[in-house]
């Protein structure tokens, strides 16, 4: 009966990609490409952010860590992101939307110069590839458990090459359009899941089985455990959630192209903004959901560990539920949502990067600017291109274990940091000039490596002192305090720009408005 599974899915994945390029129509122009000519809802726009920034690692990291432990502290974590998000909407919004941008990085080139510009998309994609070969990864693993239901023994770097395959139809022809129409169709098939798996496991454990879940801790929201240690180390410590996780949002979502060029997508200002907050919550009720799967399959497996489960990591705990404890077809179902989540956050990548490679690297290293045409074929080809490194990358996390929610948080600290940090040093440091930009930059980067890698804190757990890395939320404070320490001192050694000569003001409400009025236009 199994093949009713796979029916159910190569139907959603052909759907979905038609679906996809109907609803998007013929692109024209890079901005079309890039940015849909501003013309796409609210609301489908943040659906789309929030299946962006959900993908694989959400669908099943979070029933695995609330089954863990962890209970609904992702939910504590989503708190500080609509923090961040509220901010991002008053403050960097307004610049991005009355600039008539196509690229957040638009901004550090008209402040500060195609310098900073081009290294900052740089820095974007380099981060992406690794960030979405992580999620790669984890979107094969409960393919290949499907599979081995089948007795075929697929390796993972197959069923990575393949969803890549499928994924890059729809994002060459349908270009952003496509994406947030088909993100937006693909969150609601996830979520779905999610509640119908709430319901199946309501069912099988009664209300005996939410007491036993909630008397064990799995339901717990905040973690009040404020030794500085714990506070320095823990993603779930409440300062960490809501202090750090605010301000992490206002990097990914407020410095990050990924989720910026659905923001310039939509309508209006007010329509950003409204995308913007919406996602936020929106976010919430999915940790929520998801959170609340894990702590039922906890009373679903009587608080057995994954090695009695038989399992290799709580990754795996959700999509092992899917395949042995649903029925045909809506397991099926549920594969398809996770499948759903992995192409949502593929396509939204790879249109993102091919826009900053366009929109940003391609003007600040050249200094003629190619015609419409050309540059809707050089999209095109960049579309592609990513998708094979991206691809490439995937493979290359393939071997790793444990937790990769967390993991591409990490990732993410490396660069977030001097990415916001480049965007407050512009609007903040009125003296700053690009060379102290791109020296607070790279040794922002350097820096953070560093901490990343080499700075361990000593934590105390059932009587044994365990090295432990920087929580991830911590990050980018940390790097955002380097680069403006960095830049603020160096623009100390020349002297203040006259008035002319800052490009965007640094007290102006509307920075850039009316100055630029293409997409494709160099800086």
């Amino acid at each position: 009966m199994r093949q009713l599974d796979l029916v159910v899915i190569v139907v959603y994945l052909v759907a979905i990609a038609v679906l996809g390029l109907r609803l998007a129509g013929r692109q024209k122009t890079s901005k079309d490409y890039f940015v849909g000519e501003g013309s796409m809802p609210w609301w489908t726009v943040s659906f789309s952010v929030v299946a962006t920034e959900t993908s694989v690692l959400t669908v099943i990291s979070v029933p695995g860590g609330a089954y863990s432990g962890q209970g609904f502290g992702n939910v504590e974590l989503a708190l500080g992101y609509v923090v961040g998000r509220v901010v991002v909407a008053t403050a960097l919004i307004p610049l991005y939307k009355r600039g008539g941008f196509v690229s957040a990085y638009q901004y550090l080139g008209t402040r500060f110069g195609r310098r900073l510009q081009g290294l900052a998309s740089v820095t974007f994609v380099f981060t992406r590839l690794l960030a979405e070969g992580v999620r790669l990864f984890a979107s094969a693993i409960p393919i290949k458990l499907l599979l081995d239901e089948f007795g075929v023994h697929a390796d993972y770097r197959v069923i990575i090459v393949v969803l890549t395959v499928i994924t890059v139809v729809y994002t060459y022809l349908g270009g952003i359009k496509a994406v947030i129409w088909t993100d937006a169709i693909q969150m609601g098939l996830y979520l779905g899941g999610a509640v119908l798996a709430v319901a199946v496991l309501s069912a099988h454990v009664g209300g005996t089985g939410f007491s036993r879940a909630l008397d064990a801790g799995r339901f717990r929201l905040f973690d009040t455990d404020f030794t500085l240690a714990h506070i320095l180390t823990s993603p779930f410590a409440l300062p960490t959630a809501i202090v750090g996780g605010a301000i992490f949002a206002m990097a990914s979502h407020g410095s990050d192209q990924l989720i910026v060029q659905r923001v310039l997508a939509t309508r209006s200002l007010r329509d950003g903004q409204k995308a913007m907050v919406a996602s936020g919550v929106f976010v919430t009720l999915q940790f929520a959901a998801f959170s609340l799967v894990g702590a039922l399959l906890w009373s679903y497996n009587e608080g057995k560990s994954f090695q009695e489960l038989g399992l290799s990591s709580s990754d795996n705990l959700y999509p092992n539920f899917i395949l042995h404890g649903l029925p045909v077809v809506i397991s099926g179902l549920l594969v398809a949502g996770i499948l759903g989540a992995a192409m949502g956050s593929l396509s939204s990548a790879l249109n993102s990067m091919s826009n900053s490679t366009v929109a940003d690297i391609v003007h600040s290293f050249f200094r003629t600017t190619p015609s419409e045409a050309s540059l809707l074929r050089l999209a095109r080809v960049m579309t592609l291109l990513w998708a094979a490194l991206m691809a490439v990358f995937a493979c290359a996390f393939s071997a790793g274990t444990g937790n990769v929610y967390l993991t591409g948080l990490t990732i993410a600290g490396y660069t977030y940091g001097a990415l916001l940090g480049a965007f407050l040093l512009g609007r903040t440091v009125r003296r700053a000039n690009e060379a102290d930009s791109v020296v607070a930059f790279l040794v922002t980067v350097a820096v953070m490596t560093y901490i990343v890698r080499a700075v361990k804190i000593d934590v105390t757990t059932a009587g044994a002192t365990v090295p432990t890395a920087i929580a991830a939320q911590w990050l980018v404070p940390i790097g955002v305090v380097v680069t403006l320490a960095v830049g603020g001192l160096m623009s100390l050694l020349h002297r203040a720009p006259e008035p002319a000569e800052v490009r965007v003001g640094t007290n102006d409400p509307d920075p850039g408005e009316g100055r630029v009025t293409a997409a494709t236009r160099p800086n």
